[in-house]
């Protein structure tokens, strides 16, 4: 039995974030299922009130309990730096030596956190990097905006990353495609018909740039979903299908915004409230009839043919998925389960197909993820890859379903 060691980033400091502690949970419990003794690393980020970190620790400890993981999560915090020395890192619940210990018998360490301290890197036997971020990432290494310490081996969800076809560097590392992971059991299909809204869950208005040339200079760009959803405003007017976005939303910054949606015919509710926990998420997802969502600037600008873990979570589901076009893919289908829109006009007439043949399109949308994104097999692919007995394969075809 293998020992793996998932390092994430700012979960325990984001408790309304549902959806976000569904990314590393797919990791952890398909791992667990395949026989893996699991570990939960964790940095803790400083808070604004410290007086609040009891709270949300024991809160977080509850929600590990409840999925398996309690007696394993390390979570550690960086003292007060001093000039010309980073602070040491505290870790909390048990000595910083006990920690590194499970670090030095682990198999692997996965490693989620991009800027993650090069020290606890050093303590495992092998290390592999996981860019959930395809793109994206690179353009952070190969611009200098983020340092990343060396793995032994790197993993991308990016079809086309460190491939002739992709629009940004490789950063001279052999990126190796696993793609991203749905354990079946936990996402179950629920089949029905009487699912009025097609929804989504989003942040809104986050601090995102990406760096860009235009007109030969180089300038930074905002790439939140703000910036997505706003070309497709008027949608509501172009369906009678109704649109319903769970957003995250912050009450005086985004109050204009919230007005425009609601007058352009959005349903709109507030994520913290349906989508805070784990399993209000999973039963939001799954009391929707499928998913409209667009996805941020950058995956246009970068086609790197991204799909999100919450699209997945929607097609495992038995969900059909309105998203849009992010490039051209081996394992992303348009027309069946799936519609891949790149226009207002194409998303409103995806919705009169799926709902032509409701039922189809459902069993479409299940049949994708059991396909291509089986925890099971994906976990299998990523253990070859990182510890060296085997090797993950590519697509072989541009576009369309192999």
């Amino acid at each position: 039995m293998s020992t793996v060691v998932l390092s994430v980033y700012k979960v325990a400091n984001f408790p309304d974030g549902g959806g976000h502690f569904w990314v590393y949970l797919q990791y952890a419990q398909a791992l667990r299922r395949l026989g893996c003794e699991v570990y939960w690393l964790e940095q803790l980020r400083p808070l604004r009130d410290p007086e609040r970190e009891p709270r949300l620790l024991d809160a977080f400890l509850a929600r590990m309990e409840r999925f398996g993981l309690r007696g394993r999560t390390l979570l550690y915090r960086r003292e007060r730096p001093r000039e010309g020395d980073p602070g040491a890192l505290e870790f909390v619940g048990c000595t910083r030596s006990d920690a590194e210990a499970v670090l030095r018998r682990a198999d692997l360490l996965l490693n989620f956190h991009y800027a993650i301290d090069p020290g606890l890197l050093s303590c495992a036997r092998r290390t592999a990097l996981v860019d959930i971020d395809p793109g994206l990432l690179q353009v952070w290494m190969s611009t200098g905006e983020l340092a990343v310490p060396p793995h032994d081996c790197y993993l991308t969800t990016g079809e086309t990353v460190g491939t002739p076809s992709a629009r940004f560097s490789d950063c001279g590392l052999r990126w190796i495609y696993v793609g991203r992971p749905v354990c079946l059991e936990d996402w179950p299909a629920v089949f029905d018909s009487r699912c009025a809204a097609f929804t989504t869950v989003s942040s809104w208005s986050g601090a995102s740039w990406l760096r860009a040339i235009e007109n030969g200079k180089p300038v930074l760009r905002e790439n939140t979903k703000r910036v997505a959803f706003l070309p497709f405003i008027d949608l509501p007017r172009h369906t009678t299908q109704p649109l319903e976005l769970a957003l995250y939303l912050v009450e005086h910054k985004d109050a204009a915004d919230r007005s425009r949606l609601l007058e352009h015919g959005w349903r709109l509710r507030d994520s913290r409230e349906v989508a805070g926990t784990p399993e209000a998420y999973q039963a939001y997802i799954q009391r929707s009839r499928g998913e409209f969502s667009c996805a941020k600037p950058s995956c246009m600008d970068l086609q790197n043919a991204w799909i999100s873990d919450r699209t997945l979570c929607y097609l495992a589901s038995g969900k059909p998925a309105v998203v849009q076009d992010t490039g051209p893919s081996a394992y992303l289908p348009h027309g069946e389960g799936m519609f891949r829109f790149t226009s207002l006009h194409d998303a409103a007439g995806a919705f009169e197909e799926i709902n032509a043949d409701y039922a189809r399109h459902c069993r479409a949308a299940r049949d994708i993820v059991e396909t291509h994104f089986d925890a099971a097999r994906v976990l299998t692919t990523m253990l070859n890859a990182a510890l060296g007995s085997g090797a993950a394969t590519r697509p072989t075809t541009s576009a369309g379903v192999p």
